[in-house]
Parts: C-alpha cells; sequence; structure tokens
C-alpha cells in the first residue's frame, strides 16, 4: 500500500494534468457537447484509477523539489497530456475536411448540419459521418485503449521529461500526412463522381445552351450522390475506424 504522503498528492496531480491535457483535445471526450464539468470528472476519475499503477514512477523525483520545478513539471505533463489527444484529434480533423469537401461535391455542401464534435457547423452529411465516427470510438471501447495508451506513455516519456520540438513537429507532420491520406481514400470515389458528373453536366450544358441544364441535373447529381453514399457507407467508416485503431495500438 502506497503511504499517502504530500508528494504523494502532488504525483496524482501530475497525472491529472497527462491525463486532462490529453482529454481537452482528444476526439469524443472535448466534444462541445461535453459540458467542461463532466470533462473535469471524468479526467479526474481515470487519474485516480490509472495513480497506483503510475505513482511508483514519481517515487523520489518529488521530495525536496523547489516550486519553479514543481510548475515545470506541470507544464510539461500538460503540454505532453495535449499533445498525445492532438495527435488522435488530427484524424478526426482530417476527415471532417475531406467530408466537407465530399458533401460540396455531390451537391449537399449548402444543407447545413448540426454541430457534432466542433463548434463549427458542417454540411449535413458530414455531421452523419462526424456522429457515427465518434460513436464508433465508444461502442468498439477505443477509449480504454485510449487509456491504455496514456500508461504506457509513461515509460516513453517519463515525468518531468518533455519531448523536443523537432520531434514533435515530425511526428505531427506524419501524423497528418498519414490521416489525409486515410481521408482521400475514403472520400476519392466522391471526388471522382463530382468531376465526372459535373464535366458531363457543363458538356450537356454546351450542346444545349437554350436549356438550363444545371438546374435540370440537380436532383440527378443529389440522387446519385445519395446513392453512392449509401453503398460505401459502411466501407470508409470501417477503413478510418481500422487506421485509428491501428494508431492506438501502435502509438
Amino acid at each position: 500500500m502506497t503511504e499517502l504522503t504530500p508528494e504523494s498528492f502532488l504525483a496524482i496531480f501530475l497525472i491529472f494534468c497527462r491525463v486532462g491535457g490529453c482529454l481537452l483535445v482528444v476526439p469524443g471526450f472535448s466534444s462541445a457537447r461535453v459540458p467542461p464539468q463532466v470533462r473535469l470528472f471524468i479526467a479526474l476519475a481515470v487519474s485516480l484509477a490509472v495513480a497506483p499503477l503510475l505513482i511508483e514512477k514519481f517515487q523520489g523525483r518529488l521530495q525536496g523539489q523547489s516550486p519553479v520545478i514543481t510548475l515545470w513539471w506541470i507544464f510539461s505533463e500538460s503540454l505532453t497530456g495535449f499533445f498525445i489527444g492532438f495527435l488522435g484529434r488530427i484524424f478526426f480533423m482530417a476527415l471532417q475536411t475531406l467530408v466537407t469537401a465530399m458533401a460540396t461535391g455531390i451537391g449537399f455542401g449548402s444543407i447545413p448540419g448540426t454541430q457534432i464534435d466542433d463548434s463549427e457547423s458542417i454540411p449535413a452529411i458530414g455531421s452523419l459521418i462526424m456522429m457515427v465516427a465518434t460513436a464508433l470510438v465508444f461502442m468498439a471501447d477505443l477509449h480504454w485503449e485510449l487509456f491504455r495508451g496514456l500508461i504506457a506513455s509513461y515509460s516513453r516519456l517519463p515525468p518531468g521529461e518533455t519531448f523536443g520540438a523537432q520531434l514533435a513537429l515530425v511526428q505531427i507532420t506524419d501524423q497528418i500526412s498519414a490521416t489525409f491520406l486515410v481521408a482521400l481514400r475514403i472520400s476519392s470515389p466522391f471526388i471522382i463522381y463530382s468531376v465526372i458528373v459535373n464535366l458531363a453536366v457543363g458538356l450537356a450544358n454546351k450542346l444545349t445552351p437554350t436549356i438550363p441544364v444545371y438546374f435540370l441535373a440537380t436532383p440527378f447529381v443529389l440522387l446519385g450522390g445519395m446513392l453512392l453514399f449509401y453503398i460505401l457507407f459502411k466501407e470508409y467508416m470501417l477503413l478510418f475506424m481500422a487506421e485509428f485503431v491501428t494508431w492506438l495500438t501502435r502509438g
């Protein structure tokens, strides 16, 4: 049993800084629909739950520590947690960007949707995709994998040791490249559909300039986009979640 000392309470607070920094931006927990008080209590509950597993990593390192060093530890632990959560957030940022382009390509860009995981409004189809992606994170128990990753992060980044700025920028750049490639693979059928349909409608409009082809073709373009969305929805959500799971288990 761990003896309760001032150093133990400080260690728990430092664990809370890393966990809270992660939950501040990680998908799902950082949603504007989750009240700040709920996020605070979740971070506190997770910190207390994992403290028995991690508190030994702080033993002998906090005793006699100066206030300046303690403030630096608080800052570094919060920044480390924020960095871990931001790497996961990049997945959803890339998905949101590409589904907005996808909705515009198939003619649904002007239909506003409800904010799900962000404060900005996106098209209705984008809201549906983001809602499903956020729900799948919890339905597949990936939030537990996130907590496992936070525990494992103490082996790669021990308390008080910050990551280098160069290493952080390299990881963020690699993550952005990988996630946007995944999002591009998901939205590529809709982009190709948009190019083909608009090219065909443009040619038809040139051949029959007296007929408003764009207005007449709009319902058919929307119908084709919805059929394509219906056929591919399950596949590209599975593809996105597979890549997200791969990052959680490997990163």
